[in-house]
């Protein structure tokens, strides 16, 4: 049987190089410690921000100060953790990161209510001053939303209580990558490994139906033999977010999770309504799906694979790579150049071994490289999976370097845009690139996939989002029970009446990481409804496309992100972008159905 490496047995040039943050553990501990010091000399001033323009400024650059270089502390440690799952060790290390921040941003609280409550007035004329000019946009941020924000007292108690309100997503993701247990399954090679979330990415796409039937039951049998402690732990992380959102003076947590991006909450409703307005798409394409594997009844396992069988295409690291580059050609030599410097210095953890988180993810701080986690298997979705995290992480390059610390991060709604922007230029490279009828056909069929996971997939789960914390909000219990047959019903209205309703679907809700993060999925569907209009135009050579793109990775959070999108050249509080991806879709289903009645 074959398992896992453990971490030790990854060989060095496929592991991150986090020594460019702590060059050891102490070297952590000595800066854990500086944190707290530098904390406490920040939360003296507390009470002094609205005397004068200058005490204004003092206060917020010891606050942010206090925050930069927790970030340091926080991204190492949650790096060394993530690597392996089953290292007490840096359990603990960042279990300690992680009560630092709830004490941090229980003694910096002071900061937006004192802003606060400097009359308007005055707040506007300080803003004018030379000292203050560079936080104008940061003081607006705070003061949009002055009727949300409460004392600081009552700010203090509660980010005190951060930790107790994040325990049951603390709970979930040691359970859901250390400890949950799988089992054994057949792979490609006859040969019984061990399951993961990883391996199933990888078998839930194979072209042996029998492969991807065991894995698909294995992995979700296993949940569901969890589903009580699974529904506990998203219970109680409902239950923090409307709580956050009562006691802010939200109507509901959707409004405060919107809020704090400043979204309107139009841009949420109206993504769910177009959607499924356009769930027919959906059905049409399940329905080419169906014909083509010539299957009786399509069930779940059946949605992934390719419809071509094998992929006619896959690539090593290193050729994936090679393939990114040339993929993202038309955003410049600089972009290119940022993305060598990633590939080429140990910036990525490549390959899965025993304990490591599962997915993908770019992270960093400010002060620390763009750092990428993957879990590599050769194949063609894992070359997406590198443009995709390699988007997020040049993002993060561009946006720390032309932006001062208080704008250098960049909010999650734009996040998601930049990522499937290459994804979608990576697409168009193919398909501009090769006229051979069987990888034009897997192309199309992988960004039929790609659509169909991101757009109406995330929009799905962004149903699911709304209605258990409505369900909460209302004193519905949030049972196993209740979650699994809203889940089946709502998974059976989004596919069709092609799909068999599996009995292990419905808990597919307990491996959704982001049912955790309060308002999140939503934004990979929008995300990539607009970066199929950024991709359309660089690719087409729209005068200033390119520009106007790199301005974006620039801007950070100097602007709202509604705004930021609107200069880089798509409106996002109108449907015409969700319009315009629709038709992308509809066009390249057409033309894969043409192909393939022809083969």
């Amino acid at each position: 049987m074959q398992h896992l490496p453990a971490r030790a047995e990854v060989p060095t040039e496929l592991t991150w190089d986090l020594t460019t943050i702590y060059p050891d553990d102490k070297a952590w501990q000595v800066d854990f410690e500086a944190v707290r010091q530098q904390a406490k000399e920040a939360a003296a001033l507390k009470g002094t921000l609205g005397k004068s323009p200058e005490a204004l400024v003092a206060g917020i650059k010891a606050v942010l100060a206090v925050f930069r270089r927790f970030e340091k502390v926080y991204v190492y440690s949650s790096l060394k953790s993530d690597q392996d799952t089953g290292n007490a060790a840096y359990q603990a290390m960042n279990a300690k990161a992680e009560s630092l921040a709830a004490d941090l941003a229980s003694q910096l609280a002071f900061m937006d209510p004192e802003i606060l409550a400097i009359p308007a007035d005055q707040l506007t004329a300080w803003r004018d001053t030379e000292s203050l000019k560079p936080y104008g946009h940061f003081i607006d941020a705070i003061t949009v939303n002055r009727q949300h924000v409460l004392t600081t007292a009552a700010e203090s108690l509660i980010a005190s209580a951060g930790d107790a309100l994040n325990a049951s997503h603390a709970t979930f993701n040691v359970l859901n990558n250390s400890d949950l247990q799988f089992g054994f399954v057949e792979n490609e090679d006859g040969e019984t490994v061990q399951l993961s979330n990883g391996l199933y990415g990888q078998l839930i796409r194979s072209t042996n139906r029998k492969l991807r039937k065991d894995a698909f039951e294995a992995l979700l049998r296993a949940y569901e033999s969890l589903k009580n402690t699974f529904a506990q732990t998203l219970s109680g992380q409902i239950k923090a977010h409307n709580f956050n959102a009562l006691a802010h003076h939200y109507p509901d947590a959707r409004a405060a999770a919107m809020a704090s991006n400043h979204i309107p909450e139009s841009v949420y409703t109206t993504l769910l309504d177009q959607v499924n307005a356009h769930l027919p798409l959906l059905h049409r394409y399940i329905a080419l799906r169906k014909k083509i594997l010539n299957v009786d009844q399509l069930h779940m396992y059946d949605i992934y694979t390719p419809l071509t069988g094998r992929p006619p295409l896959s690539f090593t690291l290193d050729q994936a790579k090679d393939e990114a580059l040339k993929a993202l050609a038309p955003l410049g030599n600089d972009y290119l150049d940022h993305m060598r410097e990633i590939f080429n210095n140990r910036y990525i953890d490549v390959v899965e071994n025993k304990g490591k988180r599962s997915g993908a993810y770019s992270g960093g701080a400010y002060d620390t490289n763009p750092f990428i986690l993957l879990n590599w298997h050769d194949a063609v979705d894992e070359l997406y999976t590198l443009v995709h995290e390699t988007g997020h992480s040049v993002h993060s390059w561009y946006t720390r370097h032309h932006q001062p610390y208080v704008y250098g991060d960049y909010p999650i709604f734009v996040a998601e845009i930049a990522s499937t922007t290459n994804e979608n230029l990576l697409t168009d490279y193919f398909l501009k690139n090769t006229n051979d009828p069987k990888v034009r056909a897997y192309i199309l069929n992988y960004y039929l996939d790609g659509f169909k996971g991101t757009v109406f997939r995330q929009a799905q789960f962004a149903d699911f989002e709304h209605w258990i914390h409505q369900q909460d909000q209302h004193g519905e219990p949030l049972t196993a029970t209740s979650m699994s047959s809203y889940y089946a019903d709502l998974n059976a209205r989004y596919y069709g009446p092609d799909v068999a309703r599996d009995p292990e679907i419905a808990f597919e809700w307990a491996r959704i990481p982001h049912f955790y993060y309060n308002y999140y999925v939503y934004q990979y569907a929008t995300g990539f409804a607009a970066a199929s209009t950024l991709a359309a135009g660089i690719s087409g050579g729209e005068p200033e496309a390119v520009s106007r793109y790199i301005g974006y990775l620039k801007s950070g959070s100097s602007k709202y992100a509604i705004d930021t999108m609107k200069a880089a050249g798509v409106d996002m509080t109108k449907p015409d972008y969700l319009e315009a991806a629709f038709s992308l879709f509809e066009q390249r289903l057409a033309e894969l159905e043409e192909i393939l009645q022809k083969g």
